[in-house]
């Protein structure tokens, strides 16, 4: 029988404490570790979130949304959770092919024929969604560029390609706004509004937005934690843009631009724009939703959200070679990563700066998401890495689950309301 988590025990369970939500019992060992990673207010806050055969297993929440530890997290608190956003756009891409629209093997410019510029004409939306289009460099990109999502575009359509085409590098930024182009071009509508439409609406919560979600909506954006500081490196900004500007800068050059930090400091300006491989403000619930759909053969809700011959495209094969750019093996394939380390974790999704991520383990018909607000704390190494930590828990759950039965908990948090004016800017 599920249980919800509370500050007190249940049935001599001694609960963590400041949790809230849902969880079913088997669950415990990962509830328990993820109330860990939040142990004071100023540490900030996060959800997690498990998906079981399509049906919530866990929808758990702690800590704090502001930056001085008074303001709780709640069922609708989200995060921006930087390229975890990447897996929720692509899942746009794949929906619109699942209609027909798109074909992973065309040229990205049968689509967007400005796309076709300098050399370009023969790049496919399949190179685009494995990171070997070329095109990660950001190229002397000025901060006020990243903030004008349509300029961004235009400008990647005529960009040359770089010395990486056909190899994975990952393209940290430029990834988002090639996504964004594309699917401008078959549908007529901006990212903002398809990731509501196409993920947002099907799914049923309000927990997905593309930038900063309107002053009416439920979900309400979570503070960083830790980006204020901003103390004085002369060196630093001396040398970071002439080696950013080196196209073997890695990942560098992928993410760097002078003033970068300024974008999610205060009220966080890089909130204001439409960038779909780093500023959704998405809730641990809705994305383990998403990639509970496509750990349950595309099904969510006894709803079709995917096709089953769409989903089985979307897990990869094991690859070992080191991205260009990350100087790891990522094994990307159609929007997603893998963990390439054998016997660690398997399934595919995608982890944002600092450890925010979702993901789906299809063979086990298990999904789930960890969010937080934590950014580049003391904590970072932790942070980023944690997941692998968390996924191990929420298997080991899983599995109890598997051999004692468990039972669905309750959704909390907003469901999907009308499309709001400011919503879709596009």
């Amino acid at each position: 029988m599920a249980y919800v988590i509370q500050t007190t025990g249940h049935r001599g369970l001694k609960l963590p404490q400041g949790v809230q939500g849902s969880a079913d019992p088997n669950f415990a060992c990962a509830v328990r570790g993820f109330a860990a990673l939040f142990p004071h207010a100023r540490l900030g806050g996060g959800a997690l979130s498990v998906y079981l055969d399509g049906e919530p297993v866990v929808d758990v929440w702690t800590g704090c949304s502001d930056r001085r530890g008074r303001r709780r997290w709640t069922a609708d608190t989200a995060p921006m959770v930087f390229s975890a956003t990447k897996g929720v756009a692509s899942v746009v891409i794949h929906r619109l092919a699942d209609r027909g629209l798109i074909d992973y093997d065309a040229p990205v410019a049968d689509y967007w024929p400005a796309f076709a510029a300098n050399g370009k004409a023969k790049i496919t939306v399949r190179d685009v969604m494995r990171h070997r289009a070329g095109l990660s460099h950001l190229r002397g990109v000025r901060p006020r560029d990243l903030l004008d999502h349509r300029h961004m575009e235009e400008r990647i359509a005529a960009a040359p390609p770089g010395r990486h085409f056909g190899k994975s590098a990952y393209h940290a930024l430029t990834y988002g706004w090639l996504l964004s182009g594309l699917a401008r071009s078959v549908t007529g509508r901006g990212m903002r509004e398809l990731m509501r439409s196409e993920i947002a609406a099907p799914l049923n919560t309000d927990g997905v937005h593309l930038g900063r979600p309107p002053a009416d909506a439920p979900t309400k954006a979570a503070r960083f934690i830790g980006s204020q500081m901003n103390l004085p490196n002369p060196l630093f900004n001396v040398l970071a843009p002439a080696v950013a500007g080196i196209e073997l800068s890695a990942a560098f050059g992928a993410m760097y631009v002078p003033g970068v930090k300024s974008l999610v400091q205060r009220d966080v300006p890089m909130l204001d724009t439409e960038l779909p491989s780093a500023n959704g403000v998405i809730t641990a619930r809705a994305m383990a939703r998403m990639y509970g759909a496509i750990a349950n053969g595309g099904i969510i809700d006894g709803q079709r959200y995917l096709s089953a011959d769409r989903v089985a495209m979307l897990t990869g094969r094991r690859n070992l070679r080191p991205d260009r750019n990350l100087i790891l093996p990522m094994a990307f394939h159609l929007g997603f990563h893998g963990l390439a380390i054998p016997g660690v974790l398997p399934g595919f999704g995608h982890v944002g700066l600092c450890g925010s991520f979702g993901w789906a383990i299809p063979e086990e018909g298990l999904a789930f998401s960890l969010v937080h607000n934590r950014l580049l704390t003391p904590l970072v190494v932790s942070d980023q890495t944690g997941f692998v930590g968390t996924s191990a828990l929420v298997r080991l759950g899983a599995a109890a689950a598997r051999k004692r039965g468990f039972q669905p908990v309750a959704e909390h948090g907003s469901p999907f309301g009308p499309m709001l004016a400011d919503a879709a800017t596009g």
